[in-house]
């Protein structure tokens, strides 16, 4: 039995995008047992959450950290050291210092948990930087270098691991949430029907609540004049606007607080309901016919269900992750102004045939870079299996040598 522990994944965050990656990543290992015969059980690390797990299994166990847990970095180590190796995916995109000091301070404390347990790491596809601050770097460098295999999840994240001075071999994938499953009933709609998914935490103005992702346009100003146009198009679509992030407890993350705040002022929208996991999310994204979202996860919801969709991107990932794959579609909120956002996801529309066929194609290379990671996990696993087999067989045979002596004796 090999034991893979499962890093920056979670089984219950209200980000679904991050459900999304854990419920693909185990999907990947099981098919990986399956495929090579070796029985593989997995430990997931997680944090506690108000959420009902959407990740089960017999072969999946959850550790929970707390951070009570965290104050204690020999507990933490023990609870690392039970694990053959660790697939760390840094949360997606979290391995950077957009998101602030805090939360890259406490990924890199746990990475090098990891790596004092000596826990072989794959670093999962994942986006890599920016690392803006030059105290970060060295350390995001020496990380990159320790790791037993790095992915990429697409062409910009590689460039950005070797602009840290890293030369060791980086596999660009894609993202693997391509292969999400679907779960749980497709809607069947009578009109043309338009999902729009409206980030919370950009209708908030980031986390400081000051426009943090330095967008050009008034975000939350484009949002209502998108929905207003869309509403008003000759093929009188539904609009229904699909919450992708669902926090409470968050207001200003909150997907779910942001769409319903819109249907307060233009009740003719429909809003999506609170989905359980993101098996569920992309079930009923997939039966929409043109989707525009400012959450990356919730466009590839889309994407992967050959949807014509419009990314609206508050960061360099969602170019590298679309670009990478020759689908050019995204709207970057960083340069264009309200008009010209508005107008270029009406254009995507009327174009919407065409836009699907691209995403089609772009589908179809995203799933073959990503076989490219799965290949190589595998060929880790293996590794790592033969490893703790001969070590097996090594202590097998020092407490044979043993016996022999006491009989000798």
């Amino acid at each position: 039995m090999l034991n893979v522990g499962l890093l920056f994944h979670s089984s219950n965050s209200d980000n679904l995008g991050v459900g999304a990656l854990t419920i693909s990543q185990i999907e990947i290992l099981r098919s990986i047992s399956q495929a090579t015969g070796i029985e593989i059980a997995i430990t997931l690390f997680d944090w506690a959450g108000t959420r009902t797990p959407y990740v089960q299994g017999a072969d999946v166990s959850i550790v929970r950290l707390t951070g009570e847990v965290m104050k204690a970095p020999r507990r933490v180590m023990n609870m690392f050291r039970q694990c053959d190796m660790m697939v760390d995916i840094g949360a997606g995109d979290s391995f950077s210092d957009i998101y602030g000091a805090k939360r890259l301070s406490r990924m890199m404390y746990l990475k090098y948990l990891v790596h004092m347990s000596r826990c072989p790491v794959v670093l999962a596809p994942q986006t890599y930087g920016p690392f803006t601050s030059r105290l970060v770097r060295p350390f995001a460098r020496d990380l990159l270098k320790r790791a037993v295999l790095v992915a990429a999840r697409d062409d910009h994240s590689t460039a950005a691991v070797r602009r840290l001075g890293v030369t060791r071999p980086v596999i660009t994938a894609s993202d693997i949430a391509l292969q999400l499953p679907v779960e749980g009933n497709v809607p069947v709609w009578t009109r043309p029907v338009i999902g729009v998914n409206v980030s919370g935490l950009l209708m908030a103005g980031g986390y400081t609540g000051r426009n943090q992702f330095d967008l050009r346009a008034d975000f939350v100003g484009t949002m209502h004049e998108l929905i207003a146009q869309l509403l008003g198009l000759p093929e009188r679509p539904e609009v229904v606007l699909v919450p992708h992030v669902i926090s409470p407890s968050m207001p200003s993350e909150d997907d779910m607080n942001a769409a319903l705040t819109i249907q307060s002022r233009i009740p003719e929208v429909t809003v999506a309901p609170a989905f359980k996991s993101p098996s569920a999310a992309k079930a009923f994204i997939s039966s929409l016919d043109f989707f525009v979202g400012a959450r990356m996860h919730s466009c590839i919801a889309a994407f992967s269900s050959d949807v014509p969709v419009v990314p609206l991107a508050y960061s360099d990932k969602f170019v590298g992750l679309f670009g990478s794959l020759g689908f050019d579609a995204t709207l970057d909120c960083r340069t264009l102004g309200s008009e010209a956002l508005v107008q270029s996801v009406l254009s995507g529309f009327r174009n919407r045939e065409a836009l699907a066929r691209q995403v089609q194609i772009a589908r179809m290379i995203g799933e073959e870079r990503l076989g490219d990671y799965i290949d190589g996990l595998t060929r880790v696993i293996g590794e790592v299996a033969l490893h703790k087999r001969t070590d097996a067989q090594a202590q097998l045979a020092v407490g044979h040598r043993w016996r022999a002596m006491d009989e000798r004796l």
